[in-house]
């Protein structure tokens, strides 16, 4: 990356802006520069925000911006050093924004509040948006965004991500994995993601029901649909795994991975899949450190999971986590006041489009270590 590189990306991104453009532009630039500002007034104190105060709201109600270009600015941008035959880790997952005192906004709906015990109760109102991120190769805030959609509540987050992918992976023409929580070991999403050729890492409930090749038990009758269950938290229908590895961790705890495949989901027989489980001696058996953890991958697909680097694989997709802390606590994505649905999605844009620059102008800037900080610290955004 280069200054002329990150012009060009800034160009595109100008082009995409097609009603509002040097306001919005303008308001990009303000959230680069002002890392002390905690709201949208004190983003128009900025040398390169050129208008009133009141600019910013307008431009957030009147501004038009071309999502699918600045969708297909940021693939070319974001994927320009790696190479055509090398693989592209993303990940997708969906994260709150709190409205609960916006009484007047529209659309808003119950959502998940996961901060306790700071939150008095573990839900709240609001908006949800999904995220498709390009992860960098160890799990830091570095992300790339390559497509943010607000969930409506007449949607779910499964059906947006899934219309997510379908628009950004056929841009990247490169081989795709996609790492992602649990909630999406759904039978959509993994039909979804083998029509796309992409290979999947998802996290999988243990409870979750899946079932083997079916078994003719009479010569009399059709073929059974499903055969014999497969389901994690019952132990007695976990019986023959096909491969298994185990090492010692640096705590010198035993790690064992074993591998079943040949299994589908009821509501997706066609979808053939792979199911994984690491057991770790070591752990504490707590929600944030289990000791049994299940994970399933597409079976039908020429991308092939080590046994060894499951757990490490998934790793990456802390990334994500670490890129919607940052969107939120530096770059004020949840703390912009306004009102309706429309506005919050071209500021949720204008959050992506910074961060992006700030990848892509990382080898560009120099870090400016605090006081307590070593010379050897991780360098975040």
């Amino acid at each position: 990356m280069n200054s002329n590189t990150l012009k060009q990306v800034r160009q595109w991104v100008y082009e995409s802006f097609e009603q509002g453009a040097d306001a919005l532009f303008n308001l990009c630039d303000a959230l680069l520069t002002e890392n002390q500002a905690r709201s949208l007034p004190e983003l128009s104190q900025s040398p390169l925000f050129e208008r009133e105060w009141p600019s910013i709201y307008q431009a957030l109600s009147n501004g038009r911006i071309n999502t699918a270009a600045l969708r297909e600015a940021w693939v070319k941008a974001l994927l320009s050093d790696i190479a055509a035959g090398e693989t592209i880790w993303i990940s997708v997952d969906a994260s709150s924004i709190p409205r609960p005192e916006a009484e007047k906004s529209q659309d808003r709906g119950i959502i998940h509040v996961s901060n306790l015990p700071r939150a008095v109760k573990p839900i709240s109102v609001g908006w949800q948006f999904s995220t498709v991120m390009l992860l960098p190769s160890q799990a830091t805030s570095w992300v790339g965004i390559l497509d943010q959609q607000r969930i409506s509540t007449e949607q779910t987050a499964i059906g947006v991500a899934c219309a997510q992918l379908r628009a950004v992976v056929p841009l990247l023409g490169r081989p795709v994995i996609v790492l992602a929580d649990r909630w999406y070991a759904t039978a959509d999403f993994l039909r979804v993601c083998q029509e796309l050729g992409c290979q999947v890492l998802i996290r999988l409930k243990r409870n979750r029901k899946l079932y083997q090749p079916p078994v003719r038990k009479s010569a009399k009758g059709r073929i059974p649909l499903d055969g014999p269950l497969f389901q994690g938290s019952r132990p007695e229908t976990v019986k023959g795994a096909e491969a298994s590895w185990m090492q010692r961790d640096k705590k010198g705890q035993i790690v064992t991975v074993s591998r079943w495949s040949g299994l589908h989901f009821r509501q997706a027989r066609e979808v053939h899949v792979r199911v994984f489980r690491v057991r770790r001696e070591g752990a504490k058996d707590t929600k944030r450190d289990p000791r049994e953890s299940w994970f399933v991958c597409l079976q039908q697909s020429p991308l092939r999971l080590p046994l060894a680097e499951v757990t490490s694989l998934y790793a990456r997709r802390f990334s994500q986590e670490h890129g919607y802390r940052y969107l939120k606590q530096d770059l004020l994505w949840g703390k912009a006041h306004i009102r309706t649905p429309e506005q919050f999605e071209r500021w949720s844009l204008i959050v992506s489009i910074a961060m992006n620059q700030l990848r892509l102008a990382r080898d560009l800037g120099q870090v400016c270590y605090r006081r307590w900080e070593g010379r050897q610290h991780t360098i975040t955004p």
